[in-house]
């Protein structure tokens, strides 16, 4: 048995993409591990990439913004006699594509981030309380404190999803005792942060201010993740994890401070 103990337990993954995201470093240690995968993707034509990636891996079609969808979605499991001992929520949206300063957000394009990034946590973990075993663990992908400029209104949609997993374990811990928490992660290389305009210098900037002068990996969140996807993390709800290396407590740093003053 490993630490983990996920071995023939079955766990719901949202938002693998490609293998550089978070959701597929997740998924890869939890099968490692001897886990059953059930995943989610948004179209036919995600579909067929994720099906290469965990081939026979029963694969769900989920728009967040379709209520049919999310409606549909504990009827899945229900036809396949699977209970939950987890799911990953690692589903964000945000049109970047024409950036403009945080106070000329459009109501249109937060609502919408909102609906998707954030809302939909709440959606789904009621779609599938019935799923859910009683002692589940729910985990969902979070930001660190940067507050970065270039992330634009996500930020405050992001502070919004750290808040409801706490509100989603107080409310769920009145039949079960389903966990809730987020993995606050710091910048990482994926392909969705590509789309982030100026992330680059952002996250040139950050490993900089990281302790050990080395960017946070993909592989690293992966990890946190997973563990709170297992029961070894029982004693942990209702919590933001904040993985970032160290950046928050050394946004000082002597050699960043320097190379700007000297």
């Amino acid at each position: 048995m490993s630490f983990l103990n996920v071995e023939n337990k079955n766990f719901f993954i949202t938002g693998v993409s490609n293998r550089k995201s978070v959701a597929y470093h997740t998924a890869k240690v939890l099968e490692d591990n001897g886990a059953n995968l059930y995943f989610s993707v948004q179209s036919e034509e995600h579909k067929s990439r994720v099906s290469k990636l965990f081939p026979e891996r029963p694969i769900y079609i989920l728009d967040v913004e379709n209520l049919e969808d999310i409606e549909g979605l504990d009827e899945f499991f229900k036809q396949r006699d699977v209970m939950l001992d987890g799911f990953l929520h690692s589903i964000a949206f945000a049109n970047l594509m024409n950036p403009k300063p945080f106070h000329e957000t459009s109501l249109k394009d937060f609502n919408q981030a909102m609906q998707i990034s954030s809302f939909s946590l709440v959606q789904l973990s009621n779609a599938l309380k019935d799923v859910l075993k009683p002692d589940a663990s729910v985990v969902t992908i979070s930001i660190s404190d940067t507050k970065a400029t270039s992330y634009g209104y996500m930020g405050p949609v992001k502070a919004m999803l750290d808040t409801t997993t706490a509100y989603l374990a107080k409310s769920f811990s009145s039949f079960s005792r389903v966990r809730f928490n987020a993995v606050c992660s710091g910048p990482l290389k994926t392909s969705a942060s590509a789309g982030i305009p100026g992330y680059i210098d952002n996250y040139i900037f950050a490993e900089q201010l990281t302790m050990r002068k080395e960017a946070l990996k993909t592989t690293e969140v992966a990890n946190t993740v997973s563990f709170l996807l297992s029961p070894s993390a029982s004693g942990i709800n209702a919590t933001g994890v904040l993985v970032d290396c160290g950046m928050r407590s050394n946004h000082f740093d002597e050699k960043v401070v320097k190379s700007f003053s000297s």
